[in-house]
């Protein structure tokens, strides 16, 4: 006969969570380049908004550079070429509203 050992839910949940975040942070990484592609390209889409390209892209920026000087986003160059992305889609932003709201002040 074998006796069985009962085993406290509790310690099995707390073994299986951290292994389980930590898999979860080696596979996801950093979430910044996505941040950037994404402010980025609500940049390129909102131009036409006083300013909020402007704001918009300078996040893009600023989220892609700091995605890039991360060790975990450097190692991983799929990360590192959507920071990258994120970074160009601000600089795209930032140009697009320049030239589209360039002449306005002349309306004005």
């Amino acid at each position: 006969m074998i006796a069985s050992v009962p085993r406290s839910s509790r310690a099995a949940r707390r073994v299986c969570t951290s292994a389980d975040s930590n898999e979860r942070t080696q596979r996801h990484g950093s979430r910044l380049p996505a941040v950037s592609i994404t402010l980025g390209a609500l940049s390129i889409a909102s131009f036409w908004v006083i300013g909020l390209g402007f704001t918009l892209g300078a996040a893009a920026i600023v989220c892609g550079a700091v995605a890039t000087s991360r060790a975990t986003v450097a190692d991983d160059e799929a990360a590192s070429l959507r920071a990258l992305l994120g970074v160009l889609a601000g600089v795209a932003g930032i140009t697009v509203s320049a030239i589209a709201l360039f002449p306005m002040p002349a309306q004005l």
